[in-house]
């Protein structure tokens, strides 16, 4: 059985005397979908930072593609639930979407890939509208082609 992409062993997590996560243990594998679901405050959100290496357990381990996650992974996409307030109102959707980018050194490469993303979440041709022309829904839609042209093996949404 290949290693799963993510694998949460035993994660625990406290803020000061609050505990947010006890003793979670979850995988998840290349191409399968997994969505985490609970009330308000049940640490749905501390969950997916812990997995994106946005926060460090205070128990157990966290892996992606088998090494500990310190950091947050170069081959991980994040899509924020305030998806919003992560879009920069001052660039065009389309250099929104390159922002995570700036590293390909092959400018044909990165707009290659911002239109790709862009017309996968169905809105080819609004690369040069700005976020806030845009509606809520689709302005959602600009956070995750930004994700997506990273081209991650992972997308925790």
């Amino acid at each position: 059985m290949p290693e799963p992409l993510l694998a949460l062993d035993a994660v625990s997590h406290r803020y000061g005397e609050r505990e947010a996560l006890s003793d979670v243990s979850l995988t998840v594998a290349a191409g399968e979908i997994v969505a985490i679901v609970g009330p308000s405050g049940s640490g749905k959100s501390t969950l997916l930072k812990i997995a994106a290496g946005l926060l460090t357990p205070t128990g157990g381990s966290a892996r992606f593609a088998g090494d500990l996650i310190s950091d947050v992974p170069s081959d991980l996409g994040v899509v924020f639930q305030d998806y919003g307030r992560s879009l920069f109102p001052w660039l065009r959707v389309g250099a929104n979407v390159a922002f995570p980018l700036e590293h390909l050194a092959d400018r044909a490469e990165r707009e290659a890939r911002v239109l790709d993303a862009l017309q996968t979440v169905g809105l080819g041709g609004q690369e040069d509208s700005y976020p806030w022309e845009l509606s809520g829904g689709m302005q959602q839609r600009v956070a995750i082609a930004r994700a997506l042209a990273r081209r991650p093996r992972l997308l925790l949404m």
